[in-house]
């Protein structure tokens, strides 16, 4: 297993999301420079909300939607990268020296011309390391409540993805990910001390799910996780939840904003994953001679 130290993680709830990319993407970046220097220390990690250079919603991924590029275990030249979201992102990471994961923002293949909610990790020297696209596309319909349908213009990732840090390896997924705990069963198994889903549920499936789904995941594998969230905007066409929120593998909320714009800070104490695990043996104490072990091939 890799290696679990102490370190601190910073939830930017970004608010001020409106249509216009350059002005969301600078106001982005401040809120990063303002999350590196508001804490008694430099958080070692920062993390933005999904899609926070863009209104959320399907009919805007395709307006917003930017090419990447990013080929996994390739060497990735950001000053080449036609991404202006990537280029601010790595700027940003390496002028405050921490790691950053960018929230998430619509990426278009330039191979395939689809669209994907896609999440990029940043290393304290500004490189690009790690991407995650949501897997799981966010189709509901509750009566009389919502329904969205990212399938619409939106294609579902196919991989599962962590990045290691000096301190601790995080796995990734994008909001609708938590409701489905294969993903984090596999990402656990393999070794993941945290997993981070930028997220942005809504007023219906909030207030229902939002800190269930967190302290369900981290209970089931005795892993921290953390959800972070736009601000809530009653004035937008899509209305965040907030209360981007941090729990521990017990299973105990220890961080959590509002409604509004906010940075919350949450020290991540290995002790309390040695406890849990230690106290309430269920990684060690699986029947894979009775069930399959989903981490592995079939």
């Amino acid at each position: 297993m890799s290696v679990f130290k102490p370190f601190t993680l910073a939830l930017i709830q970004l608010g001020s999301i409106g249509a216009e990319k350059t002005a969301n993407l600078q106001h982005a970046r401040e809120m990063i420079l303002k999350a590196a220097a508001g804490y008694t220390k430099k958080p070692d990690v920062i993390v933005l909300p999904e899609c926070f250079n863009s209104p959320y919603g399907h009919v805007h991924f395709p307006v917003y939607a930017e090419n990447i590029g990013f080929t996994p275990g390739k060497p990735y030249d950001v000053a080449q990268s036609p991404s202006a979201s990537v280029k601010m992102l790595s700027a940003a990471a390496k002028e405050v020296g921490a790691w950053l994961i960018g929230g998430s923002i619509p990426e278009r293949d330039a191979a395939t011309d689809r669209i994907y909610n896609t999440c990029t990790v940043y290393n304290p020297n500004g490189d690009l390391v790690a991407t995650h696209r949501k897997v799981h596309l966010f189709d509901i319909d509750i009566p009389g409540k919502i329904k969205f349908k990212e399938s619409e213009t939106l294609t579902g990732g196919t991989t599962m993805n962590f990045f290691d840090t000096e301190f601790a390896r995080i796995g990734l997924g994008i909001c609708y990910d938590i409701r489905f705990p294969e993903l984090a069963m596999i990402s656990a198994r393999k070794g993941c001390h945290v997993l981070v889903y930028p997220g942005a549920f809504n007023l219906t499936t909030g207030p229902l799910h939002w800190e269930l789904l967190q302290r369900a995941r981290a209970v089931d594998n005795q892993v921290y996780v953390s959800m972070c969230s736009p601000a809530r905007d009653l004035s937008a066409g899509y209305h965040a939840w907030g209360h981007s929120m941090v729990v521990d593998p017990m299973g105990q909320v220890v961080g959590e904003a509002g409604e509004g714009e906010e940075i919350i800070y949450t020290d991540i104490e290995p002790g309390r994953m040695e406890t849990a695990r230690a106290g309430i043996p269920v990684t060690r104490q699986r029947r894979f001679d009775v069930y399959r072990d989903v981490s592995l091939p079939n």
